[in-house]
């Protein structure tokens, strides 16, 4: 049956639209249309089955359009013992795919925010990232995405990200430069206003990233 994605998010601007889910077979079709264009044969043994695991795959590496960050960053804990300094968590590995070439983009986030009398569990952090990586994404889009939600949620006093990624349509095609590194990084509140800020929250991800 037909299925209707409510509140589909556009991950260029964060708006929703009501969006009509292709049937399995439709999605089958379409990718026995792509290995017809490339030229193989989708009916060789080998291939046979190849329609039905790309639509399963794309479930699964999708699945973040399913999922709502806000309502991971829910419950937060007041009982802090005072603690107010910066929340860093680092070398979150992700894997995403660029909207544009559909081929993915492999890094890792660091996240840091200055909590204001309350806290979430870090894990939240994690699979925030991993929500918005299982998107359609440009790496810009999800740097701010990620920041975003979370001064939104829990309105902290700032908030730091920082995201480092190797991407395939650089590596896999187009001017195939293998190895090549894209830094991306956002800052609210106390991060944007206070450069030192940014520069500790800097440092303290690379300290524990040398050697």
């Amino acid at each position: 049956m037909d299925a209707v994605i409510k509140n589909f998010p556009r991950a260029e601007d964060g708006q929703a639209l009501d969006i009509k889910r292709p049937t399995q077979a439709e999605v089958e079709a379409a990718v026995r249309t792509l290995l017809l264009w490339t030229g193989d044969n989708p009916d060789r043994e080998g291939l046979k089955d190849t329609p039905r695991r790309v639509a399963k795959a794309y479930r699964e590496l999708f699945g973040g359009y399913g999922q709502d960050p806000a309502t991971e960053l829910g419950r937060t804990f007041e009982e802090v013992a005072g603690y107010d300094d910066m929340v860093l968590v680092k070398d979150i590995k992700f894997h995403s795919h660029c909207e544009h070439h559909m081929v993915p983009i492999i890094g890792r986030a660091h996240v840091g925010y200055l909590p204001d009398g309350r806290v979430v569990g870090l894990s939240k952090i994690a699979r925030v990232v991993d929500i918005f990586a299982h998107r359609l994404q440009t790496q810009e889009a999800m740097t701010a995405q990620i920041a975003g939600v979370i001064q939104d949620v829990l309105n902290p006093r700032g908030v730091a990200v920082m995201i480092e990624a190797e991407h395939m349509c650089m590596a896999m095609r187009g001017i195939r430069k293998q190895g090549s590194t894209t830094l991306t990084s956002t800052f609210t509140g106390s991060f944007k206003d206070n450069p030192e800020e940014q520069i500790r929250f800097v440092t303290m991800v690379r300290d524990g990233n040398r050697g």
